[in-house]
């Protein structure tokens, strides 16, 4: 790995594409370490927990070194290290709240649907089916309010892009998918299918998730 590089620790479709796209928004030089498989036993999550105790992906080492996790926080880093890829809005502008509100509103609401959805086993001894299903409605709940949150304008923030369109270029692809949205959340869609044809993150997409998914 040259010296300059970033590496990220990640898997095909996981929410390591989220960190993906951000670097190659960002125009830096990266290294894939693949991890798939990390959310059972095996070589793959020993390596990731040698990094992140918590078994968790994105996680991404910094040139230096230093171990990130959380994507939100490497979006915030990753906009004030390569501000020229228009990750974040400048601390003075307009929409700069707006960005800050809706990055943890998408984490810190959106993101647990899944961490108790995803394996809801894990969490109830009983009738799990009915967590993960609950999780899902909840899920459409979430995104139906932020597609009331949005303007007329191509992206999440109007006329700006940011971290939050690849959020939803990416996340349309998971539970309820993409037909859910483009039924329910017609701008939603609209926002994530202009990521996605973005020419610079088709990589990113093509490596990450099936067409139809």
């Amino acid at each position: 790995m040259n010296g300059a590089d970033y590496r990220l620790y990640g898997a095909p479709g996981w929410g390591s594409v989220l960190t993906e796209a951000m670097l190659v928004q960002c125009g830096v030089p990266f290294v894939f370490e693949d991890v798939a498989g990390f959310d059972a036993q095996g070589e793959a999550r020993q390596r990731l927990l040698a990094l992140n105790p918590l078994g968790q992906v994105p996680t991404l080492v910094l040139p230096d070194g230093t171990v990130m996790t959380e994507s939100a926080a490497i979006a915030l880093l990753l906009a004030e290290r390569h501000p020229d890829a228009g990750l974040a809005p400048p601390p003075d502008a307009a929409e700069r709240a707006t960005f800050l509100r809706l990055l943890v509103w998408l984490v810190a609401n959106v993101y647990p649907t899944f961490t108790y959805g995803d394996y809801p086993e894990r969490w109830v001894t009983e009738a799990p089916e009915t967590l993960g299903a609950a999780m899902v409605e909840q899920r459409k709940t979430l995104w139906l309010w932020l597609e009331s949150q949005l303007g007329d304008g191509p992206w999440v923030l109007g006329e700006r892009f940011s971290a939050l369109d690849l959020y939803v270029g990416a996340m349309v692809h998971w539970r309820p998918r993409r037909a859910w949205f483009a039924e329910h959340c017609p701008k939603l869609s609209g926002v994530a299918e202009r990521v996605l044809a973005l020419p610079s993150l088709e990589p990113v997409w093509r490596r990450n998730f099936t067409p139809a998914s």
